[in-house]
């Protein structure tokens, strides 16, 4: 790498809501991968799946309330703000003219990286990033020993943004999985609700 050249790290996500596992993943990823800065990316319309019933404006308030908890992290509404589906292959396009002469690596987790050949200009991601993989509970990670991947070791942290929601519709405590900013938020604007 020349010098000069800052290494951006690029994490996609719904956000909804954000919680630890997130930001130790971000943390992690900043550190192993010595990355300049980790750019959250809340997802604007999600391709492969039902949008969510939390509109993208407030998955990114949710974002920016856990970002700024880490000072490595900022957040990008490059796909809230991009009309149609939000395909990963352009939000890095997109980043990539917004940090020109940088590295982008895109941070994905285990689950993700297992699907990422159904994703929308599969073949083109690692042209326009590298890529760097965390460890999910329950997904292996074999096979990547000669696979352009990099890894990030992190705990394994069994957060899921799904069990978040359903706890607070259950009126259930959540204080220690999502950071406080963003418990604040889901509890003054009755978010999830049931």
């Amino acid at each position: 790498m020349s010098v000069g050249v800052r290494r951006v790290g690029v994490f996609g996500s719904m956000f909804n809501p954000p919680h630890l596992g997130h930001l130790i993943l971000s943390q992690e990823a900043a550190w192993q991968l010595h990355l300049d800065r980790v750019v959250w990316v809340p997802t604007g319309t999600p391709p492969h799946r039902p949008a969510p019933f939390e509109p993208p404006e407030t998955r990114l308030r949710l974002a920016l309330a856990a970002a700024a908890l880490e000072p490595a992290v900022s957040v990008s509404r490059v796909e809230i703000d991009r009309p149609g589906p939000s395909y990963m292959s352009d939000t890095l396009r997109a980043l990539a003219g917004r940090y020109p002469a940088n590295e982008l690596v895109l941070l994905l987790g285990a689950d993700q990286l297992a699907t990422l050949s159904s994703w929308h200009e599969a073949e083109r991601l690692p042209e326009l990033a590298r890529i760097a993989v965390a460890p999910r509970p329950g997904i292996a990670l074999a096979g990547l020993e000669n696979a352009a991947v990099e890894t990030i070791r992190m705990p394994t942290i069994a957060i899921a943004s799904s069990e978040i929601r359903a706890r607070v519709a259950r009126a259930e405590p959540i204080r220690h999985l999502v950071p406080e900013p963003v418990r604040k938020l889901i509890s003054d604007e009755r978010l999830y609700r049931a």
